[in-house]
């Protein structure tokens, strides 16, 4: 059975009495350690962003799975996390669910809990002792990433070279290092880190700073390696990283719906408690991890320090969130009222509603999934677009000037939520995309600018009618009424099943729309039909009100070849049709 490691003591013992001032340059170490900090998050940007290209549709098939199990919401949100690398950008993703009604705070937890098992990933990562082959990795991923011709080969070879400089990263900051193991006052500074608070407190203010737990732990395990830090000391840092990336949740969390506040609390509350529960049994979990790790029996003192307790505090921060999430997924439940509790609701207002629901800026480097919330948010758009299809026709046919006002503003809030859905689609299109997400971007835009025009339609077209029938004191005979409502019901009917078309992307809805051309067209001859015959009655105003219906009939067209071509590209055929007709 392996022994817990000795402390850096010996370390210091060792080195104190050798002369350093010489060969101490400060400046120098300074310029290799921030080099190779900077090589070393660059990699674990450009790996993270490489992996999030490979996985992104496998993401989004996972996370359209969910179900109310939280025990699979923790496997989901362990297996986002381990690809993205960000817990800020996992509790965006849950608030996107929960305001989209597909889960409930509660169900969340084990989610957020899950996010945590993610982060540990990188860690186990890192403690393989392969720094010396850096320079191989990024030279393999390099040719990968610009000789590959398969877009898939060419994301590989840069998950492989940002992994690559993740552990050069580690090589400069360890040779940068080298030199403190002779400075007394280093070593004296490492030895405080032995005290369960001042590591806690140091990893939490370092990680917080950083805004990234995967970075702050990789860091600690460079500092192990070097044999800076034991392993109880190594834990108190990682347990303050715990802690520290919370930080960035609540920064995220500025400014959103109260449900992102909520998800915020509830990764603060589970990390801070998972570490006062664990912060009595530092010891017993260094001996743990002491046990079931290799060691390298051949050596001794420092240099078995160096080479044991990378390893060692990886499976200590594996444990520790493993063994949280158990712990604490049963009482999913009771963390979500508490912080249901702490942030209660707020009263509804209008301009709150006004503003975009799903998108966020944290999602824009994640194209596939950041695509997903558009569709929610056109989804929203196009709530507003019907909530004003349907009002529209009783005003026009025989409501007040005030009615037709109210719809007419409407039509700003489509206006604000057309303009921040493009604007947002721009911001996803100056990322890398894959060729299908350029397609579906193009898709989205389009179908973007298509409910806007169903508003303009509306706000424009229609409500001019409906107050030039007010100021002429023209009356719409009732089976006249009839014949426009049945017409408004089948466009009604195409602008619901284009919504599910484009925000679920179901080929099914697409094509009742596509198929609705022939009843639209027989409703139109037919409406058209019962004008001709209504014309020739003796009636005040006849043929201004024989004009104004076949323009409500018209500009109800309109609206219907305007829901065809939201459908286009999932009925490619639709599209060259609808521009025919």
């Amino acid at each position: 059975m392996n022994v817990l490691p000795p402390t850096i003591t010996p370390v210091l013992a060792l080195t104190a009495a050798e002369p350093v001032a010489a060969a101490l340059k400060p400046f120098t170490i300074l310029i290799s350690l921030l080099g190779g900090l900077a090589i070393f998050l660059y990699g674990m940007d450009k790996m993270s962003e490489a992996l999030k290209t490979i996985a992104g549709s496998r993401m989004k098939d996972i996370l359209g799975k969910l179900t109310r199990n939280r025990w699979l919401g923790a496997l989901t949100g362990a297996f986002v996390t381990a690809v993205i690398q960000s817990s800020s950008v996992t509790t965006v993703l849950v608030v996107g669910f929960i305001t989209a009604g597909l889960m409930s705070l509660a169900q969340s937890v084990g989610f957020i809990m899950g996010a945590n098992i993610g982060t540990t990933i990188t860690a186990q990562i890192i403690a393989f002792k392969v720094t010396r082959y850096a320079l191989a990795i990024i030279a393999v991923g390099f040719g990968m990433l610009f000789i590959g011709k398969r877009e898939r080969t060419r994301q590989q070879g840069a998950c492989l070279m940002g992994l690559g400089l993740v552990f050069f990263g580690m090589s400069v900051m360890g040779e940068a290092m080298e030199p403190l193991r002779s400075f007394p006052p280093f070593l004296d500074w490492m030895v405080r880190l032995e005290t369960p608070a001042v590591g806690i407190l140091a990893g939490a203010l370092f990680t917080a700073l950083i805004q990234s737990s995967s970075a702050a732990t990789g860091i600690v395990i460079v500092l192990a390696s070097q044999g800076f830090i034991a392993l109880p000391a190594g834990i108190a840092l990682i347990f303050g990283a715990n802690i520290g990336t919370c930080i960035t949740a609540l920064l995220a969390a500025i400014g959103k719906p109260r449900e992102a506040m909520r998800a915020a609390l509830v990764h603060v509350a589970f990390n801070v408690a998972g570490v006062v529960i664990w912060l009595p049994f530092i010891n017993a979990l260094a001996q743990l991890v002491s046990w079931i790790s290799p060691a390298a029996e051949a050596l001794s003192g420092p240099a078995r320090l160096a080479v044991d307790t990378p390893r060692q505090i990886a499976n200590a921060h594996s444990i520790f969130n493993v063994a949280n999430t158990l712990i604490f997924i049963p009482f999913s439940s009771q963390f979500a009222r508490l912080t249901e509790k702490l942030v209660p609701d707020r009263p509804p207002d209008e301009e709150a509603e006004v503003r975009a629901k799903y998108l966020d800026l944290e999602l824009i480097s994640t194209p596939s999934l950041a695509l997903d919330r558009v569709r929610l948010e056109i989804l929203h758009l196009g709530d507003r677009v019907k909530v004003m299809l349907v009002a529209i026709l009783p005003a026009v046919l025989a409501g007040s000037r005030e009615d037709l006002e109210t719809i007419a503003n409407m039509d700003d809030a489509v206006d604000t939520l057309h303009s921040r859905i493009v604007s947002y689609l721009g911001k996803i299109s100056r990322a890398k995309l894959a060729e299908a997400e350029t397609e579906e971007l193009i898709q989205l835009m389009a179908s973007t600018n298509d409910l806007e025009n169903i508003g303009d339609v509306i706000e424009t077209n229609l409500v001019t009618l409906g107050l030039r029938r007010i100021e002429l004191g023209l009356r719409i005979s009732g089976k006249t009424q009839d014949v426009i409502r049945e017409f408004h019901a089948a466009v009604l009917k195409a602008l619901d099943a284009s919504l599910l078309a484009v925000t679920q992307k179901n080929e099914a809805a697409a094509r009742i729309v596509t198929k609705m051309k022939r009843e639209i067209n027989r409703l139109a001859d037919s409406a058209a039909l019962h004008g001709a015959e209504r014309l020739v009655v003796d009636a005040p105003n006849r043929e201004e009100t024989y004009s104004m219906e076949m323009n409500v009939l018209e500009n109800l067209k309109r609206i219907y070849y305007f829901t065809k071509r939201m459908c286009r590209v999932l009925v490619p055929s639709a599209g060259k049709r609808s521009e025919a007709a």
